[in-house]
């Protein structure tokens, strides 16, 4: 078990050094402490879920509520759940953040960030063109909490797969009726 911790521990620092030459480069850190706060507490995903049911295809206000209700399922299993499982320290913080940030007080292992993202990313991109869109925005508020150094690279990844399989689930549970094909008649 500790040469498995060590390989993760080697993976993560090495991640972490990629990061480095980005951090306090103006645009990368407002990109990121941006993904980051939007991260919080899921808001962007109740922000795209709302948009979502506002484009009044069909579907669309079900595959929004669907995924609402998923992203706190998902948060109440990972945080109250998971990371007091493992209760996993987080990297050590920077001398001062660059911008406003909020400290969580949760435990380092998984990201909560990242398993709302893609949780919420595979289920709005059920059926939606927007699917690319979905991904981009959940990889990008998933790296960001690598970018702040309040997540280990290693914590982001296993976010992102209990996410994707999350999502899984929650399409599996709750599917989208077939949309009604236009142009043919039933008799």
């Amino acid at each position: 078990m500790s040469a498995l911790r060590s390989r993760v521990d080697a993976l993560d620092e090495r991640v972490d050094g990629w990061f480095t030459h980005l951090r306090g480069n103006d645009t990368a850190d407002r990109i990121f402490y941006a993904a980051s706060a939007l991260g919080d507490f899921g808001l962007i995903w109740v922000v795209f879920a709302l948009l979502r049911a506002l484009r009044g295809r069909p579907n669309d206000d079900r595959a929004a509520l669907r995924a609402i209700v998923a992203t706190g399922v998902e948060s109440v299993l990972v945080n109250a759940g998971l990371k007091s499982v493992f209760q996993r320290r987080r990297p050590p913080p920077p001398t001062e953040h660059p911008l406003p940030f909020r400290q969580p007080i949760t435990s380092s292992f998984p990201s909560g960030h990242a398993t709302a993202a893609f949780c919420a990313a595979t289920l709005l991109a059920d059926g939606d063109d927007l699917a690319p869109l979905y991904f981009a925005t959940a990889a990008v508020v998933a790296t960001s909490r690598i970018h702040v150094r309040i997540h280990h690279a290693s914590d982001v990844a296993a976010g992102a797969v209990v996410g994707l399989v999350l999502g899984w689930i929650g399409r599996a549970v709750s599917p989208l009726p077939e949309p009604p094909v236009r142009g043919i008649r039933s008799r």
